[in-house]
């Protein structure tokens, strides 16, 4: 198959899967609506409008920044893990449409093999 797809994750994959799997959840957005309602009321603590802006920009930054790296992480690994369920399944289709033409000794449905295998990247296999 073109696409190699392993089924070992890593650390790091488990831990962006878990995070992924965090994020998504009501109770994730629920959390950082908290956190900015605990933020607007601290201005009478801090004082300064500098600082109280600061903080609320450093830590949804910070935040911001993490999330990004694990949710791409665990996008990619997704990504992958479709294109090779679409190569296997072309590559299952193509090997019907070939016993197929074989069969029946059709010319046309050669063709519609090659052009399948051409448009999905698919090599041709070496009978053995």
């Amino acid at each position: 198959m073109p696409s190699d797809v392993s089924r070992h994750l890593s650390a790091f994959d488990r831990f962006a899967s878990a995070a992924s799997k965090c994020a998504s959840r009501g109770s994730f957005f629920a959390m950082c609506v908290l956190l900015v309602l605990v933020w607007a009321p601290s201005f009478f603590i801090v004082g300064s409008i500098d600082t109280w802006q600061l903080i609320i920009n450093t830590a949804t930054t910070i935040v911001t920044f993490l999330l990004v790296a694990l949710l791409q992480n665990t996008q990619s690994r997704a990504d992958a893990a479709i294109q090779h369920k679409l190569n296997a399944i072309a590559d299952g289709l193509a090997d019907l449409m070939k016993q197929v033409s074989e069969d029946h000794d059709e010319k046309p449905l050669h063709t519609d093999v090659q052009e399948l295998r051409d448009a999905v990247g698919l090599e041709n296999k070496e009978s053995a």
